[in-house]
């Protein structure tokens, strides 16, 4: 990691789709081995599946399941005098979206459902109505930050 400059952040583009740049960050996670097309039809598949079975603007599905899976605090390791400590800190806005989608991906792809459509729509409507695997991650995220409330003096 360089100490002169930090990386810069490259632009992304909105999808093609909706004009959203959260979908477009959302393709990019979803995608594997560089098969973009693969991926925006997974997405767009279950964000028409979402619109059939709720009856309901999909984006705006999308932006609530984001939001009740996106963290407030989180945990991190902090050794003080040979000892590690877990310390609570609050989370920067890029990275409460990044681990939001991370944890919506990874929770979807470990469902039992056949396809990858299925899987990613159950688990987006799953986290709008605050259920699922990848709401309970962010539960578990919290539980673990107020648990070490005690070692918030750490913080740095």
């Amino acid at each position: 990691m360089s100490r002169r400059h930090s990386a810069e952040k490259r632009v992304v583009h909105s999808d093609p789709k909706f004009g959203d740049m959260t979908i477009s960050k959302f393709i990019n996670y979803v995608m594997l081995d560089g098969k973009k097309s693969a991926a925006e039809k997974i997405v767009y598949g279950a964000l028409t599946r979402i619109e059939d079975k709720m009856r309901r603007p999909p984006i705006e599905l999308f932006k609530e399941a984001l939001e009740n899976v996106t963290p407030t605090l989180e945990v991190r390791s902090r050794r003080v005098g040979g000892a590690t400590y877990q310390v609570p800190v609050e989370v920067r806005p890029d990275r409460k979206q990044a681990l939001a989608m991370r944890w919506l991906i990874s929770a979807a792809r470990s469902r039992n459902e056949t396809t990858m459509i299925d899987k990613l729509s159950n688990e987006l409507m799953d986290a709008a109505q605050n259920r699922g695997a990848s709401v309970k991650k962010r539960e578990d995220t919290h539980r673990m930050a107020e648990a070490n409330r005690a070692f918030s003096h750490y913080r740095w």
